[in-house]
């Protein structure tokens, strides 16, 4: 192994230390606590019903987020032809969402999905096409969805009592700009993956060559010729197993947003349950991750906190906002933090017993 390329390994599993959950913990914390001091109503508080209904519906939350995990280690099955049994697929997506929640943006994710993939003896052409591919049908399913949301929704989906795009201020034009990079990132990936893999190849090559990113110039270099073999990979697949690797991000994704409606409906027994309301709820939620995508904290915390009561405060009184922002974080964010802390050292301890292993085997 190079010594370029036992700096880089290294680095990557620096991102994924367990220490690392302290900065995110302390900050999320922080703004919930600053939150509760400026705008928690105890008279609010008391009157949240915490009776059998309400457990009913966070456990469903609970739940949503369980057939979640699930549905993405039944992605990561199909896209690596059943090369990892469920228990395996289970403990990657626990390292893989640990590493999203602890970087600030999807890119440390995307490295250390790379990663992950090598150390469980994937081959390169397989890895680099289990990661490039699920960036595609991720970007997919929110090109397609998001503006179906906003075609239905209007302006409402991303601000209470909004009547226009006018009124929508920063909130608007930080969502149609994701939209934007989406598209054009997304496209660029498809393009290169299923269309001209030689034009993609030559693409990332130019970019290698450029001055300005010097620093990135091997791993352009790298990504140019990775690209091309997972094209062939790529383009073997059956439209099966195309739609069933569709199907699963599909879930996944739905079920990660649902679980905000089952939270409201548990806290504030109020929540209209029909269709028209429920599905608004789902697409703010889904606006409001949108906003947050390329947020400079580790997974947004302390901005998703923060962001959560105005985006629901139609429907959330502002007296209480802060603690059904607080349980959805307890469900959705903070188990993969201390879920990290328990499967990532036993992970790499297996890693590092399997490489001395392989040492002695060598010498």
């Amino acid at each position: 192994m190079s010594n370029e390329q036992q700096n880089k390994e290294e680095e990557i599993l620096d991102s994924i230390k367990t220490s690392r959950i302290v900065l995110p913990i302390i900050i999320g914390l922080g703004v919930v606590f600053w939150l509760m001091y400026n705008q928690l109503d105890p008279k609010l508080f008391k009157e949240i019903p915490w009776n059998g209904t309400a457990f009913f519906w966070i456990g469903l939350a609970i739940l949503t987020y369980v057939v979640r995990h699930m549905l993405y280690a039944w992605r990561l099955r199909i896209l690596t032809d059943d090369l990892f049994s469920w228990g395996k697929s289970t403990e990657l997506i626990f390292i893989w969402e640990f590493s999203s929640a602890v970087s600030p943006t999807s890119i440390g994710g995307a490295a250390v999905a790379l990663f992950l993939l090598a150390q469980e003896k994937l081959s390169t052409a397989k890895t680099v096409s289990v990661v490039f591919y699920t960036m595609v049908i991720d970007t997919l399913f929110f090109l397609i969805s998001l503006p179906l949301i906003y075609f239905i929704f209007g302006p409402l989906v991303l601000r209470p009592d909004a009547q226009s795009f006018s009124d929508l201020g920063g909130y608007g034009v930080t969502y149609f700009s994701v939209i934007a990079f989406m598209i054009f990132y997304g496209g660029l990936f498809a393009y290169g993956l299923f269309a001209r893999p030689d034009h993609f190849r030559r693409f990332f090559l130019w970019l290698s060559n450029r001055k300005i990113l010097k620093r990135f110039s091997s791993n352009l270099k790298q990504t140019a010729e990775d690209v091309v073999t997972t094209s062939v990979e790529i383009r073997k697949k059956s439209w099966s197993w195309h739609l069933k690797a569709m199907t699963a991000t599909a879930g996944a994704w739905i079920t990660r947003f649902m679980a905000i409606n089952f939270i409201i409906i548990a806290i504030v027994a109020s929540t209209p349950r029909d269709l028209w309301t429920q599905g608004l709820l789902y697409g703010r939620s889904k606006a409001m991750h949108t906003i947050t995508q390329f947020s400079p904290t580790p997974g947004g915390s302390g901005i998703s906190e923060y962001l959560f009561g105005g985006f629901f405060s139609d429907y959330i009184p502002v007296g209480i906002a802060i603690v059904v922002a607080l349980v959805w974080r307890l469900i959705t964010y903070y188990p993969y933090l201390i879920a990290g802390a328990i499967v990532i050292p036993n992970w790499i301890k297996n890693v590092l017993i399997r490489r001395r292993q392989e040492g002695r085997t060598n010498n």
